[in-house]
């Protein structure tokens, strides 16, 4: 059955991923961070020598930061808002388009955060980072075949080899929803090749182990992908659904008690198998 929480998932994927990491100057909650680097969101072509370009570009580039420093206030409006000026600055850079995204999914419009999203890739079809943003939106969306197309394009940027990990795990986890077992491990093997700490890889890993009944394999990769990164809802109750199996009672209380602890809103366990 398929989980309650993909919606979680869909945004450790996509915040894993997106300039906002960059504007914030931080590193990402869980899975490793995409660096995207300023250079592929801003490259779009300008003459050097004209200043009324030079002084746009600055301004574009001052309103996006300030974008990301009002989202990482939670003031949303505001971050939306300036980054939709930075937009009618620059129509045809991606940037802007990926940092309302951003906003759009945070407020919960997740319809809205797509189409912002399939604009950016419009705008950059050979991006990486733009593509496999939009590709995590479409697999979590319930378009797994399109958004496996949109990661494969992704991996084949060759600016985004350093983050290529990112787009395979993604792509790995989206097979995985879409019962292409063969293709997932695939993937998720080539991340952790990649990038063995990959915390959204380790963690589909667990989930396809779990979903062929290979439990204590399941078990090995759960507890690295909780090794590597800070624990979340649904790593936390795959957990416990995985150590159900095994008949560990004492591990699965940890992890339950974990689970009211670190998130004390109060989610309950749910099939993933």
């Amino acid at each position: 059955m398929r989980s309650r929480h993909k919606g979680t998932r869909l945004a450790e994927r996509l915040l894993a991923s997106v300039l906002i990491l960059l504007l914030l100057g931080g590193c990402g909650h869980g899975a490793k961070a995409t660096k995207v680097r300023w250079d592929q969101q801003m490259a779009q072509p300008f003459d050097v020598h004209d200043d009324r370009q030079v002084r746009t570009r600055l301004r574009y580039q001052e309103l996006l930061r300030l974008a990301g420093d009002r989202f990482g206030r939670g003031e949303l409006d505001a971050a939306f808002n300036h980054a939709r000026s930075a937009q009618k600055l620059e129509p045809a850079n991606p940037a802007a388009y990926t940092m309302q995204a951003v906003v759009e999914g945070r407020r919960g419009r997740m319809e809205a955060a797509g189409e912002l999203y399939r604009r950016a890739a419009e705008l950059a079809p050979r991006q990486g980072d733009v593509l496999n943003n939009y590709g995590a939106w479409l697999c979590a969306s319930g378009h797994p075949a399109e958004a496996l197309v949109w990661f494969d394009r992704a991996v084949a940027d060759p600016g985004y080899q350093e983050q290529r990990a990112d787009a395979l795990a993604n792509a790995g986890g989206c097979a995985l929803d879409a019962g292409q077992r063969e293709r997932a491990g695939q993937n998720l093997r080539q991340a952790l090749e990649l990038a063995p700490d990959n915390a959204y890889a380790l963690e589909s890993m667990a989930r396809s182990e779990f979903q062929q009944g290979r439990y204590f394999e399941a078990r090995a990769f759960y507890q690295r992908r909780l090794a590597a990164a800070p624990a979340t809802v649904s790593v936390l109750q795959l957990a416990i659904q995985i150590e159900e199996r095994l008949g560990d009672r004492s591990a699965v209380g940890r992890y339950q008690q974990r689970l009211r602890e670190e998130f004390p809103a109060g989610a309950t366990p749910n099939s993933q198998g």
